[in-house]
């Protein structure tokens, strides 16, 4: 048993994002000793929901690393959360009364920017189930997007996801002919008509919609037209983000995030040039920014 009581030996970093919720037990030595995923973690699309995907995914990292649950008061953890870029979010999820020794709460773009460059500065565009670019240098930091889903977030896999939703709506209505997306989309949602999708994809949120990301890019890949286009102006907005970034001249930018395989080959060659593996995952940037915060005090 590791003793995380009194001496910080242990730290707890959390990712919560609007998918899924993820949460590392680290050591002093910077080893992964457990890992652990929950539901969504993004606080604008439930409280209570966010909270509970936290203290499971801690939990279930803690039973992963062979460490009781009992500890969880004992342990300091870094939290970074989707949504809390909103102040009165940051502000709801402070007065949290955690399980935790000590909570650092950080939006989801720091802890991702620390854990892509180590701690230093750099710049990090996100496509995940949203989509935002972020840097900081010289301690300050600069926000592109972030404006959450279905008013912004495009370029993420909820945007892609609802475009096809959309598109093939209007097709099954005999707006526009038909494409790929709509086989794959039916299928998928296991329905037949547009009644039936309107009844399976209605009041969905953003994760919902992310899962049907992959059926425009598969599209895509096979040629067909709307898919083509969709992805060529979702890559095109990624593209406009990036540039936004790289004029804050941050030492790196990296690409991070579940959609990154997918639109990272539809990218302009300028943009991918410029991109660098990330070193750390964003649950990793989060021990990172908990640690620094304990130094400061």
């Amino acid at each position: 048993m590791l003793n995380s009581s009194g001496n910080n030996e242990i730290l707890l970093g959390i990712d919560g994002g609007g998918s899924k919720c993820k949460a590392i037990v680290m050591s002093s030595d910077n080893k992964i000793l457990g890992t652990g995923i929950a539901g969504p973690g993004n606080p604008l699309h439930g409280y209570d929901q966010a909270i509970n995907s936290i203290t499971e995914s801690a939990k279930l990292a803690l039973a992963d690393a062979g460490i009781d649950e009992s500890e969880l008061g004992n342990i300091v953890a870094g939290v970074g959360l989707a949504g809390v870029n909103l102040p009165v979010l940051f502000e709801q999820m402070s007065n949290w009364q955690h399980p935790f020794k000590k909570m650092y709460l950080a939006t989801d773009l720091l802890i991702a920017c620390l854990g892509a460059h180590d701690g230093n500065d750099g710049a990090v565009m996100i496509t995940g189930t949203g989509s935002c670019g972020f840097s900081y240098v010289d301690g300050h930091p600069f926000i592109v997007g972030a404006h959450g889903f279905p008013h912004g977030d495009k370029g993420s896999g909820a945007w892609f996801g609802l475009q096809a939703a959309k598109q093939s709506l209007l097709s099954l209505d005999g707006l526009i002919p038909p494409s790929l997306i709509n086989d794959k989309v039916l299928a998928l949602l296991e329905v037949k008509d547009d009644v039936e999708l309107v009844e399976a994809i209605a009041g969905k949120p953003a994760a919902f919609y992310a899962r049907l990301a992959n059926l425009v890019f598969d599209s895509a890949e096979e040629g067909d037209e709307l898919a083509l286009a969709i992805v060529a102006e979702g890559a095109d907005y990624i593209n406009h983000v990036a540039r936004q970034l790289l004029k804050q001249n941050p030492p790196h930018l990296a690409l991070i995030g579940g959609l990154t395989p997918r639109i990272k080959p539809w990218l302009d060659v300028t943009i991918k040039a410029q991109l660098i593996e990330p070193i750390n995952p964003p649950e990793v940037g989060s021990v990172i920014y908990a640690k620094q915060q304990l130094q400061l005090q």
